[in-house]
């Protein structure tokens, strides 16, 4: 990017249906983690959230924040430290080991027995705890108020037929992976990552997710979507009005240039990233 343009002068890529068909595997994510292809982790923290924190916290403490496809941001232990409790959802096993180990901070596992394969890991303070799972296999809120596993909630599956436990749909009981609701979100890296045909399903269980009086904090990409495939994947000022104008007010904090060198291997010559401040309406 030339020394005089300014985000402001760069003009959006206006065909966002450019990478909607595109699609990763969550075995192509893990492997990225295996092969240390992760360039998108901030060993630092991430610099806009640190410029907003106290719009996106408003004084407040004791706050319970989550953190979709979480990796291994060091931010989770800003917050925990700050005393507010942290949750987080992140495939690779691998990259919720190395966030504790990097952070110093020891802890327990232990699987969650409604979702084979997943785990939990909690920090030994009790404030962070990490779900090792696929963010689409977490429980939604049913109409009527109370937590099914997704196979019943989605349905394809009775009850009698799910294979580790069974449950009513008239049960009163919650599902024991239940997550609870949050007063604080941070979005970074995450609907970015998801595949953009699942953009909407994603948001619906983020939405879902949310305390009265929450915030949300969102950031994006934008670029050339004709020159990269991502991921990250393009979000455009549309696409986020969109997905979430119907629930929330919608506030962009800030635009910055965030083309580095690494980048231009995309074969991008621009790469813009959004702040946005969601809040309930």
């Amino acid at each position: 990017m030339d020394g005089t343009r300014t985000v402001l002068d760069i003009k959006e890529y206006s065909d966002s249906e450019v990478q909607k068909n595109r699609v990763l595997t969550l075995e192509e994510w893990q492997e990225k983690w295996v092969t240390g292809k992760t360039i998108f982790h901030q060993e630092q923290g991430h610099q806009l959230l640190k410029k907003h924190l106290d719009a996106f916290l408003k004084g407040e403490s004791g706050l319970k924040v989550f953190f979709p496809l979480c990796g291994k941001a060091v931010e989770m232990k800003w917050f925990a430290d700050r005393g507010h409790s942290v949750v987080g959802v992140e495939i690779s096993e691998l990259g919720i080991r190395e966030f504790f180990t990097e952070q110093n901070l020891s802890y327990s596992e232990e699987p969650i027995i409604e979702i084979p394969g997943a785990k939990v890991f909690k920090s030994s303070s009790g404030n962070i705890s990490l779900y090792c799972c696929n963010i689409f296999d977490l429980p939604s809120q049913s109409r009527r108020g109370r937590l099914l596993p997704p196979a019943l909630k989605l349905g394809g599956m009775d009850s009698s037929s799910y294979p580790h436990r069974h449950i009513s749909m008239d049960s009163e009981e919650e599902w024991t992976t239940n997550i609870g609701k949050f007063d604080r979100i941070w979005d970074r890296g995450a609907l970015v990552a998801v595949n953009p045909g699942d953009r909407k399903r994603y948001v619906d269980i983020m939405l879902s997710l949310t305390r009265k009086g929450f915030h949300y904090l969102l950031a994006v990409l934008s670029y050339d979507p004709t020159k990269h495939a991502g991921p990250p994947f393009f979000v455009s000022d549309a696409e986020v009005k969109r997905l979430f104008d119907s629930v929330c007010n919608i506030r962009c904090l800030e635009k910055v240039d965030a083309l580095e060198e690494r980048h231009k291997s995309w074969g991008i010559d621009y790469l813009v990233e959004t702040l946005y401040l969601f809040t309930e309406k």
